[in-house]
């Protein structure tokens, strides 16, 4: 039994079935080709995941395709466990153990184009389910100028990283291309012919080999926690360290000290726009004087779909009946997606980024940085400081016709100024 994905539209998330489905009744004898299939043509749709959930009809696969999950088949119970073993096995994970999660990584092998996967299993009601990662190989790396940042952002971006001391920190939802973001600053540093500085990673794990760049994997380590291994890392005169993410006290302060003592430290951190860092690090009880002095700059993106050139339509912005988001910058007229073969039906070919960026110094914000963080006074004096926000630019791609209000919505929501 193999069903298609459900039947699509650019108003749903799914995507036509592809060669995987029309192979698959053929292979369900060959386990290791049907995996391959899979596998195949996953990388060939450029998923960035590809959900396997076991359900009591089979496993549904469904793929993350620009961001957003498509169905694309139903896998019969009859195969649904060795498929999972199969994974397993490709990523070295013990296949009998089927009652706590694992994770592991299947390695190119055959296809080093395609670049490496990595797959996390859990344990459900229904059996076992499978997250499969696709890291795209290293050729697709991009400079800072390839990125499409807005121009200003980029220019701010740039002179942050130039700096000697003080904290960088991307922010955003995951898969909102954070570490894209942060490997394009550590390549940019790295291939600066001015000066020439010593890098080192603490990342979990390591996503990319950088040339020039000391990177540890700390899903290699026994032992012994980030915050730690900041301090370490301090003892070995790097210039420059990146740490994967900050997700405790501990290491936020590690970071900050780090930051004070003349090192250059760029991060991530999951928020939801800049001035939500500064409150998540009071709340993890940074004092507001070491933020003044260490915080250098955030920034924060986001990542929407790009309509299709070759279906779009324009229409009157009051006939849409979205009222979301502002319509002043669209010239009474937005691009909306249809959904034709070329972009699988979907409405969307692509992705873009919208972006802010926050910069610390001596001025009203930075004062404003009290021993009480208010955040609706930081986003007011933000807004009069001129500063641009992610709505701000997801107005410009609306007004180029790049994405949809639609598409902004899902992304930002509704109350996102």
């Amino acid at each position: 039994m193999f069903r298609r994905g459900a039947s699509t539209t650019a108003e749903t998330a799914n995507a036509p079935a592809g060669p995987f489905h029309e192979r698959a009744a053929q292979l369900t004898g060959d386990i290791p080709a049907l995996v391959d299939a899979l596998l195949d043509d996953a990388a060939d749709r450029r998923a960035g995941d590809v959900h396997l959930t076991p359900t009591p009809e089979g496993i549904e696969v469904r793929y993350r395709l620009d961001g957003v999950l498509a169905d694309v088949a139903l896998l019969p119970p009859s195969v649904s466990a060795s498929v999972i073993a199969r994974l397993k096995v490709l990523a070295g994970l013990l296949t009998y153990r089927t009652d706590v999660p694992q994770e592991g990584r299947i390695e190119p092998l055959n296809r080093p184009q395609k670049g490496e996967i990595r797959l996390s299993t859990f344990p459900t009601l229904h059996g076992e389910r499978a997250a499969l990662r696709f890291v795209t190989g290293t050729e697709v790396l991009h400079d800072l100028d390839r990125l499409a940042l807005p121009d200003a952002v980029v220019g701010s971006l740039r002179r942050a990283i130039s700096a000697t001391s003080g904290l960088v920190i991307i922010t955003g939802p995951a898969g909102a291309g954070k570490t894209t973001t942060l490997y394009s600053c550590l390549r940019a540093i790295v291939a600066d012919p001015h000066t020439k500085r010593a890098v080192i990673t603490l990342e979990d794990p390591v996503e990319r080999a950088l040339e020039g760049v000391s990177q540890t994997s700390l899903d290699r380590r026994d032992g012994g926690s980030l915050a730690a291994l900041v301090k370490a890392v301090l003892r070995q005169d790097p210039d420059v360290i990146a740490i994967g993410e900050i997700r405790d006290r501990a290491t936020a302060r590690a970071a900050m000290q780090a930051a004070l003592t003349g090192h250059l430290v760029l991060t991530t951190t999951h928020a939801g726009d800049t001035v939500e860092v500064l409150t998540r690090l009071s709340d993890m009880r940074i004092p507001p004087y070491i933020l003044r002095s260490g915080l250098r700059a955030v920034l924060a993106q986001r990542l929407v779909r790009r309509l299709c050139t070759a279906c779009r339509v324009e229409m009157r912005s009051d006939d849409t009946g979205i009222n979301a988001i502002d319509t002043e910058l669209r010239n009474g007229f937005e691009a909306n997606p249809v959904g034709c073969e070329a972009c699988r039906g979907t409405g969307y070919s692509g992705r873009a980024v919208i972006a802010e960026w926050l910069e610390t110094g001596d001025d009203a914000l930075s004062r404003s940085l009290t021993s009480r963080i208010d955040a609706r006074k930081l986003r007011r004096l933000r807004a009069e400081s001129g500063a641009q926000v992610l709505a701000d630019d997801a107005l410009r791609l609306i007004a180029e016709g790049v994405t949809s209000p639609l598409e902004v919505a899902r992304v930002l929501g509704v109350s996102s100024n």
